[in-house]
């Protein structure tokens, strides 16, 4: 009977079997140890972009704020410019209006009084007789 267990391979109690079994252990452990190294570098690698990306995001929220500042003054500039139209076209408008006044003298018309002829053949209306 023992040379029919020896046949058909190393009885549990042997030496033999518990080197196999340590050496199918040691293989698992080291396959388990290997897969732990390449997860762990893949768990790196995802820590090294997703703080790359968080670096990127807070670029991104100084160069927005800064664009934010440039487009409220450009708007304030877009304002003061209309101000400052309406401002050269209500100038403009009144220099418009002096300008006539200034270049061409008044002159205020008296209505002449009518020269008339009385009955005596004599021309009234161009004297006056202050003697009275």
């Amino acid at each position: 009977m023992a040379i029919a267990a020896s046949a058909a391979g190393p009885s549990p109690d042997s030496g033999a079997w518990a080197q196999i079994q340590l050496r199918l252990a040691q293989r698992n452990a080291d396959r388990a140890e290997q897969q732990a190294r390449a997860l762990r570098a893949q768990a790196d690698e995802a820590q090294t972009v997703a703080s790359q990306a968080q670096e990127n995001a807070r670029a991104l929220r100084v160069e927005s704020s800064q664009a934010r500042i440039e487009a409220d003054s450009a708007e304030r500039g877009v304002v003061a410019l209309k101000s400052l139209n309406e401002v050269a076209r209500a100038l403009g408008e009144l220099r418009a209006q002096a300008t006539p006044a200034r270049q061409s003298p008044v002159f205020v018309q008296q209505a002449m009084p009518a020269v008339e002829i009385n009955p005596f053949g004599q021309t009234t209306g161009t004297l006056v007789n202050v003697m009275a």
